[in-house]
């Protein structure tokens, strides 16, 4: 086990110093100036040329590159152009915000898309089955934007059940697990919901049909082991792949959340992406796309020694 974790450890590197490139290299070839958002209009061309030397875009390429990850493995992402504060302290502050969100979502994706996979994979080619895959087809065709817009009309406008945005009561940046504070959480964490229900059901109800016509089933049927029995034997053998899923989808969610988080307003990464793209922040852009990178990296690596602590086959293989 401990050399099978070194190994998955030693793999990431060469894929973080990938992202680190990629990410380095996208936002600089993006067109549009970085110091746009602070340059007055009448900005003297010693005025920009300091700011250019402040800000390190006086030096080429690699050697911005090489500062850049130099600085990064030190904890420092650099300074914002457009609001003066650390990089750092901005994007973990929306991290947590994002974490938050991405997590709650993932939960309830989890619970329903198992719930109709295993429902469906148990009633195979029954009305039941028919229902719920079609509900998990749904989940997946429908734009997150759409869904969100249409929950706050019919939930805050028309309801007016819950609040259509923000993370807390008068605009407060604070969390607090109360009521008060997890009403501004529902609509967008089951918007973000959607999609990995409809995809964890749709893979859970597949390998309910494969284990059920496995041989297996048949003999542990045959030697009078009751429906529940045969459930957990179910459950354990679907868990890994079903883990797997969930674990891409946490990931997929904390990077993909810009439009859901930009519709309700709520202060995590994809709406601190959105600002930094408009105001061409490029230390903010670079700095969030690195965190977001590295999270779905780590996820992939413990889900990977997750999968392995539940099936010992994958670390033989």
């Amino acid at each position: 086990m401990f050399n099978f974790l070194v190994k998955r450890i030693i793999y990431t590197l060469p894929i973080m110093l990938g992202v680190a490139l990629v990410c380095f290299g996208l936002v600089h070839i993006a067109p549009g100036d970085p110091l746009v958002s602070i340059l007055p209009p009448d900005a003297s061309v010693d005025l920009q040329n300091q700011l250019m030397e402040l800000y390190g875009f006086n030096r080429s390429l690699p050697e911005q590159f090489f500062s850049w990850i130099f600085r990064a493995l030190q904890g420092d992402l650099g300074t914002s152009i457009a609001t003066g504060r650390p990089v750092t302290e901005e994007v973990l502050k929306a991290v947590v915000n994002t974490l938050r969100l991405a997590m709650v979502a993932t939960v309830i994706g989890f619970v329903f898309g198992c719930l109709f996979g295993f429902v469906a994979g148990y009633f195979q080619n029954s009305w039941i089955d028919k229902a719920a895959s079609a509900t998990s087809v749904l989940g997946v065709s429908v734009p997150h934007y759409w869904l969100g817009m249409v929950l706050v009309i019919i939930f805050s406008s028309i309801l007016m059940l819950l609040p259509p945005s923000g993370a807390g009561p008068g605009g407060s940046g604070e969390w607090a697990w109360d009521w008060e504070h997890i009403k501004f959480l529902i609509l967008p964490a089951v918007t973000m919901s959607v999609i990995p229900m409809g995809i964890i059901a749709r893979t859970v109800r597949a390998l309910v049909a494969e284990i059920l016509a496995q041989e297996f089933i048949v003999g542990l049927r045959a030697k009078g082991l009751t429906d529940v029995g045969i459930f957990l034997h179910v459950v354990k053998n679907a868990a890994p792949t079903a883990l797997a899923v969930m674990g891409l989808q946490l990931g997929y969610l904390l990077g993909g959340s810009i439009l859901i988080e930009t519709v309700f307003s709520w202060p995590g990464t994809g709406f601190l992406l959105n600002s930094a793209i408009f105001q061409r922040d490029l230390p903010l852009l670079q700095g969030t796309i690195l965190v977001l990178a590295t999270f779905f990296v780590v996820l992939n690596l413990l889900v990977d020694v997750m999968q392995t602590l539940l099936d010992p086959r994958i670390a033989r293989g």
